[in-house]
């Protein structure tokens, strides 16, 4: 009934289509069948209200087949027959409460309670005991069972043939039905865009086969709907592999970088699927793939930690890039240390610039990898606009061409409500901790292997002398050692270990 419905009203949909300009949506209009004699046919063979399960009957629509009439006719009047003979037997027992009932393990039967069974008559015959009645038939009611079963399950029987022949049917129409839904589809997609694209005012973005994306006043489909007219900043995006391949974003949590990233992405597909695009202008030369490293998550069934999960994305992402892909990272490196998450971010870094030409968009809160501009000629710094007024942090969510100062992670901490004193403290760490990202020279040290001098080494555990302390001390043969052998060896190299160098 549902397939009628859909079918009938792609009749009125069609020639609504043919009225068009678009040959695009011409060409889906003539794939259109709806299928007049097709529609008639379901709609004079099925009830208006059939059930579920077509096995349970009421299924054909009467008039349809003198045979289906003719038992419906009789296992309806049957039920009547049996509440004419209910009534019947009630007078001639003088047992107002006798019931005629069915179930499908004894039929039809009288159910008579136990108080009457003294006038139970004669040609009663018992057939199940309860606790509180006696339940009998007999001969009349014997007679009447077989014809009222016989005659529903003869129904039921016709009425699934006459089902069946209707998918039967149906089915040699399969392609017609399946092609005309794949037309409806597609228009109702384009439908669905250009309402979209009209109430919120999209353009046309021009798709060529170059490899720049410029995008000039772009937003976040998604979020900007959620939001007053106007109340969404749109910010430019301009990547291309020769000069502009690498587009690093700082700036602090809660500017925007997160929603600049999707919003590139999701503006790339709508072009690459013919849609218009949130935007004032934009000219977006072919992309073969989006891929992105965004998020947090765990896969601990598998044994992989949240950092796990990360590298071995980011891994993945890594192979098979071209010039034409367009990459998206998300603060790659953060679920480690801050030593070794800035190592492998400024890595990753290097080797998208180095070995590939994909366009990528790198957010992070390392502000550090802002140096790589210097060193690399594709690498350009943005970042979220952010103004203090005072002691308060004001998020422009604007992007601009310059990198970020610093990431204003405690000021994001104060906001979200974190007591005084610990903001306090904070800020006497940091203090201490930037004293110590520059070298003599007041350059960063990151990129210190970039001016001729050696990259410091990862911070050990131990210093040279405790190193050669605990040599030592795997050195000694403690089986071999008396008690007094072992204290003597402790004794000794404690105090060497708390001697000043």
């Amino acid at each position: 009934l549902r397939l009628g419905d859909a079918l009938g009203a792609t009749d009125s949909l069609k020639k609504g289509m043919g009225a068009l300009k678009s040959p695009l949506i011409r060409e889906q209009a003539a794939r259109i069948s709806p299928m007049p004699a097709l529609v008639a046919q379901i709609a004079a063979t099925l009830s208006d209200e059939p059930p579920v399960n077509p096995r349970d009957g009421n299924v054909i629509r009467a008039g349809l087949n003198a045979e289906v009439d003719e038992l419906r006719g009789l296992a309806s009047g049957a039920r009547g027959v049996i509440a004419k003979l209910e009534a019947t037997e009630r007078e001639r027992t003088s047992i107002p409460s006798l019931k005629v009932r069915y179930n499908n393990i004894f039929g039809y039967y009288i159910e008579i309670t136990k108080t009457n069974l003294e006038r139970v008559p004669a040609d009663y015959e018992r057939k199940q005991t309860l606790v509180s009645a006696e339940r009998f038939t007999t001969p009349a009611l014997k007679e009447l069972e077989r014809k009222i079963l016989t005659a529903e399950s003869a129904l039921k029987e016709l009425e699934l043939q006459i089902f069946t022949k209707l998918l039967r049917d149906l089915q040699s129409h399969a392609a017609t039905i399946l092609e005309t839904a794949r037309a409806v589809g597609e228009f109702d997609a384009l439908m669905s865009l250009a309402k979209v694209a009209r109430h919120r005012g999209y353009v046309r973005p021009t798709i060529n086969t170059g490899l720049r994306i410029r995008v000039r006043d772009g937003r976040h489909p998604v979020l900007e709907a959620g939001m007053r007219a106007g109340e969404f900043v749109p910010n430019d995006l301009d990547a291309e592999p020769d000069t502009r391949q690498i587009l690093l974003i700082t700036g602090p949590n809660m500017a925007g970088k997160s929603t600049y990233l999707r919003q590139v992405a999701l503006i790339a597909i709508m072009a690459q699927i013919g849609s218009f695009v949130p935007a004032a202008e934009a000219t977006i030369g072919l992309i073969d793939r989006v891929l992105t490293r965004i998020g947090a998550r765990d896969e601990l069934r598998r044994g992989e930690s949240t950092f796990m999960v990360e590298m071995s994305e980011t891994a993945r992402l890594l192979k098979g890039l071209s010039e034409r892909s367009l990459l998206l990272l998300d603060e790659v490196g953060r679920g480690t240390s801050t030593f070794d998450g800035l190592a492998i971010a400024w890595a990753v870094a290097e080797y998208l610039h180095d070995q590939t030409r994909a366009k990528v968009l790198f957010a992070t809160h390392f502000h550090e990898l802002t140096d790589l501009a210097r060193e690399r000629p594709r690498v350009k710094n943005l970042s979220m606009a952010v103004r203090e007024w005072g002691d308060e942090v004001i998020f422009l969510r604007r992007v601009i061409e310059q990198p970020a100062s610093r990431s204003y992670g405690i000021e994001v901490a104060r906001l979200a409500g974190l007591p005084d004193s610990i903001i306090t403290r904070a800020r006497e760490i940091l203090a201490n901790l930037e004293q110590g990202e520059l070298d003599e020279a007041g350059m960063p040290r990151i990129a210190r292997d970039r001016r001729g001098k050696t990259l410091a080494p990862q911070l050990g555990l131990f210093s040279p002398r405790e190193e050669r302390i605990v040599d030592e001390l795997r050195a000694l043969d403690i089986e071999r050692m008396t008690p007094m052998d072992a204290l003597n060896a402790l004794a000794r190299l404690s105090a060497r270990l708390k001697q000043k160098k």
